[in-house]
């Protein structure tokens, strides 16, 4: 298993989804498919959070809830974000600045500072 265990698991994009998108994602798995991903984070990242909700998962299967087809929307890593990385700030969106630079502008020359008068 050089891959650690990924190519196993049931939700083969798993170590990148949000955790939001997981917990729509866990929905359509059965019992065992829980298992194995429990199993997995707890020998990987042990996430908190993650082991949590799929521990929820269990109980609830266990209780006798149905895997569901979850939910279509939840995000895919894919879908997060628009592939655009940075600030949204360009100079068309700046704001027109207060006062010069000490150091001047090009059509603004700085002035010394012994030139306060």
């Amino acid at each position: 298993m050089a891959d650690g265990g990924r190519s196993a698991l049931p939700l083969p994009d798993y170590d990148h989804l949000p955790i939001g998108g997981l917990e729509s994602r866990v929905r359509s798995l059965a019992p065992e498919e829980v298992e194995t991903l429990l199993s997995y984070e707890r020998s990987h990242a042990d996430r908190l959070p993650v082991t949590e909700l799929l521990t929820a998962r269990l109980e609830q299967l266990d209780a006798g809830a149905e895997p569901t087809s979850g939910d279509p929307q939840a995000l895919r890593p894919e879908q997060h974000g628009t592939g655009r990385h940075g600030s949204p700030v360009s100079p068309t969106t700046s704001p027109e600045p207060h006062s010069p630079p000490p150091h001047g502008t090009p059509d603004q020359r700085g002035r010394p500072k012994g030139d306060r008068t």
